[in-house]
């Protein structure tokens, strides 16, 4: 006996990511529902080798369904989840809203697994912010080993972190700078992100870092442990999807960048391409589809008495929105629903 699931937000980059996976990672569903504003009613997706047609989010009823999917922003959210997990289904929410909230969730299945078991009290668990969620893939098994103090990230945002719009504003922006009569302008972005990087993700806060910042802060110390220091600068780049980050880790034991790079091929959704030659190393081009958080130039911090650096690069629709979403679903399903 499977599951009786939803999507909503099907007709996005992340929701449709949520059906392909859901599909390839032959996820137990009986009967499947996917949902889309009034503007996309009817429109149609795809789900393995089936076809489906949206409904509308407005009227659906979740009674009787056991798990949506939520991929359709805060303001959405705030609005349906509710509704849905008020009849007994379980949401697992890719938007921000429930992130920090007590009562709620935020899991990374190969880092905080039994954090699930919370769900009840709202019946909501959180998925966290993309360029969180890779990073604490590759932080968990070392904070384990050698316990860390502080972290220093910057990141290398793929414009697929903006949806769809981010996508297009690359590529009709690039088209522009070749055929100058195009005349193209956006406002997705305030700069010109085609040949270019933008050190500004979401609203700045009065402290002079930008939202996107704080959130990498707040969800490491939720999901791993609330006394490690994150101190993070994301930059939008001219990539359409991957995220990377160049991290420097402080731990509090000294730990040895060959002890690591064993430590990291052995953790749970960690994949090491570490060669110390040309092209030993993975770029975001290289992650596009793939499941796994990618790490590379695995070295010591010769700075710090206990430091190391490492990349890490992963397909933000997958482990950073749509895959993560799945594995709580199945991790939700193992230890708690047991239907599969």
């Amino acid at each position: 006996m499977g599951y009786k699931v939803v999507v909503a937000g099907a007709t996005g980059n992340v929701g449709r990511e949520m059906l392909n996976i859901l599909a390839e990672r032959h996820f137990p569903v009986d009967e499947i529902a996917v949902l889309a504003s009034r503007k996309s009613l009817g429109t149609e997706v795809s789900f393995g080798d089936k076809t489906l047609k949206t409904q509308d989010l407005d009227t659906f009823d979740f009674t009787g369904w056991d798990i949506a999917l939520f991929a359709v922003g805060s303001g959405p959210t705030k609005k349906y989840a509710p509704k849905a997990a008020a009849s007994g289904c379980v949401v697992i929410d890719n938007s921000s809203l429930y992130r920090y909230d007590p009562d709620v969730p935020l899991v990374v299945p190969e880092v905080n697994p039994d954090a699930v078991l919370g769900y009840a009290k709202k019946n909501i668990i959180a998925n966290p912010n993309c360029s969180t969620a890779q990073m604490v893939v590759a932080l968990k098994p070392l904070h384990d080993r050698a316990k860390i103090k502080r972290v220093v990230v910057s990141t290398y945002q793929s414009v697929s972190g903006s949806g769809k719009a981010g996508i297009d504003t690359l590529w009709d922006e690039t088209k522009a700078i070749y055929n100058p009569t195009d005349n193209y302008s956006s406002d997705v972005y305030p700069k010109q992100i085609a040949f270019n990087v933008i050190p500004h993700i979401d609203v700045f806060l009065e402290d002079g870092s930008t939202k996107e910042e704080w959130k990498m802060v707040a969800e490491t110390k939720k999901i791993i442990d609330k006394n490690i220091k994150v101190t993070a600068t994301c930059v939008r780049v001219p990539v359409f999807v991957g995220h990377s980050e160049a991290i420097n880790i402080e731990f509090e034991d000294f730990l040895d960048e060959a002890e690591a790079r064993d430590i990291l091929r052995e953790a749970p959704g960690c994949m090491v391409i570490d060669k110390r030659e040309d092209g030993g190393y993975v770029t975001p081009i290289e992650c596009v589809g793939d499941f796994a958080t990618f790490i590379s130039r695995i070295r010591q911090d010769s700075t710090l008495d206990n430091g190391l650096n490492i990349w890490v690069v992963s397909d933000n629709l997958r482990k950073g929105a749509a895959l993560n979403a799945v594995q709580i679903a199945e991790t939700l399903g193992a230890k708690v629903l047991k239907k599969g």
